[in-house]
């Protein structure tokens, strides 16, 4: 057992990390210690990035403790960089973290000198001046590497880097090489952001924290307004649109609605966040209060213009878009679906069930088998999603209907049958394992309408591994109208 994080009190004492839990006790008897738990130390490290986001939407993690914001183009909204430094800061010590910040022109270098000092800002260009007199260790390079580095005298960063760089890779690796250049400030390696960039970003910024309805919906109405506005300019609508709501307790609330056609119009925004609003199974919380609200547009399209006038299909569409739309906003989009025809002769899968946002166009000039005039519909207007086993007492064989069953503890009497109509399954894709179907239309004594069928062929695919017939089975597969 080992130590994995100490405090300042612990450093007085003597101890480090990677101590063993028992050399630990015998320099400090007094030691309280704690489980280690990566779980929930990750999941603090996320929620402090999410708190982060007020600051830029490029906040990507470094495990196990460490941060990267890319504030290229956003310091200046804070006071420059040194505010914006100190504001960080200071916000996360006044909730019980230790923190180690440093601004730098590359993210290698500014996480090297968080490692033994903080507060430091470096000009771009300045990287290697400001970590050469820093330890080795403060690379994070694997411990071997380090403790190379040290038995061959170079005890510094700016000893390394006095050395030839294929002098380096040759001892030590390719891979240390490069973190050695990219905290010199020699090129940088690209930062993975939690969050895709969105494509608009609007917020507002509140002296005083705000906590009523009333304030947060209008709100909500002005940011719509000035996303839309930005849009227009370029001629593009919505799609995917995100509304975040940052507490001043740290404490972020994200709440996401999606689009079936590029949205242009802010009542419209508005009015899909109030159907999300209400529909919240945790309503939203604002505690002390919201000091930023921040709506985000995701996911853009070029709006493609219609005629309006005249063609009234424009019009219905955009009904039927936006009444989705508003259905989704509250019960979640994948629950509004609409189905596309699939060349397949088995029956559940003849129609693919989609989300309506994404494929009402395509549903809308989908081409469906066609009825036969004055003949009985092939197939029932209910289709279960899986079939149901019923109970046959007996039935002609070795291809007829049954005279009887029993679905859901119910007994139905067959008066009329139509059939049969055999589907044999697709033995290409289920190894020869699937049964041949034989499907009945029948009718009972109080008029309703089934459609079942048996699962295999008498004497034929219905035997055991001796060759003896085995009953057949039974299933309601749907209902006519």
């Amino acid at each position: 057992m080992l130590l994995q994080a100490i405090d300042d009190a612990a450093v007085r004492a003597g101890l480090s990390i990677g101590l063993p839990l028992a050399n630990a006790r015998a320099i400090c008897p007094e030691l309280t210690v704690y489980d280690a738990d990566p779980a929930a130390d990750l999941k603090t490290l996320n929620d402090i990035a999410d708190w982060c986001d007020r600051f830029t939407p490029l906040v990507a993690l470094d495990p196990p403790y460490g941060l990267f914001l890319d504030i290229t183009g956003c310091a200046h909204l804070f006071g420059g960089e040194r505010t914006l430094l100190q504001i960080v800061t200071n916000a996360l010590s006044r909730r019980g973290f230790a923190v180690s910040a440093a601004i730098a022109g590359t993210s290698i270098a500014a996480r090297t000198l968080t490692r033994y000092t903080s507060g430091q800002i470096v000009a771009s260009g300045a990287e290697a001046e400001a970590v050469g007199p820093l330890p080795v260790s403060a690379l994070g390079a694997d411990g071997a590497v380090t403790t190379g580095l040290r038995r061959a005298g170079l005890k510094t960063i700016g000893d390394v880097a006095s050395r030839a760089p294929h002098e380096i890779s040759a001892r030590f690796g390719a891979a240390f090489t490069t973190l050695l250049g990219h905290a010199l400030g020699q090129g940088d390696a690209p930062i993975s952001p939690r969050k895709p960039l969105p494509d608009y970003i609007v917020e507002k910024r509140f002296p005083e924290p705000v906590v009523t309805d009333t304030v947060i919906a209008l709100t909500l109405q002005s940011l719509a307004k000035m996303l839309v506005t930005a849009m227009d300019k370029q001629g593009k609508g919505a799609r995917q649109l995100e509304a975040s709501f940052f507490r001043t307790d740290g404490a972020v609330r994200a709440i996401m609605v999606e689009t079936g056609r590029p949205v242009t119009r802010p009542e419209m925004i508005d009015r899909l966040f109030c159907e999300r609003l209400d529909a919240l199974n945790d309503p939203l919380d604002p505690g002390f209060g919201f000091d930023l609200i921040r709506l985000a547009a995701g996911r853009t399209e070029i709006v493609v213009q219609q005629q309006r006038d005249l063609d009234t299909t424009v019009h219905d569409n955009d009904e039927v878009s936006a009444l989705i739309d508003r259905i989704a906003a509250r019960i979640g989009g994948k629950r509004v679906v609409v189905h596309l025809p699939l060349e397949s002769h088995i029956p559940e899968r003849s129609a693919l069930a989609l989300p309506a946002q994404h494929h009402l166009a395509a549903a809308s000039a989908a081409a469906w088998p066609e009825r036969a005039v004055g003949e009985p519909p092939l197939r029932p207007l209910r289709l279960f999603e899986r079939p149901e086993p019923i109970k046959v007492p007996f039935a002609s064989v070795p291809d007829g209907p049954p005279h009887q069953f029993t679905w859901r503890r119910a007994q139905h009497d067959v008066v009329r049958v139509e059939g049969p109509e055999r589907i044999a399954m697709e033995w290409w894709k289920q190894d020869g394992m699937s049964l041949t179907r034989d499907y009945f239309r029948v009718e009972d004594a109080e008029g309703q309408r089934f459609w079942i069928f048996r699962d295999g062929l008498y004497e034929s695919e219905l035997r055991d591994d001796k060759g003896k017939p085995l009953p057949a089975t039974w299933y309601v597969h749907g209902l006519f109208a």
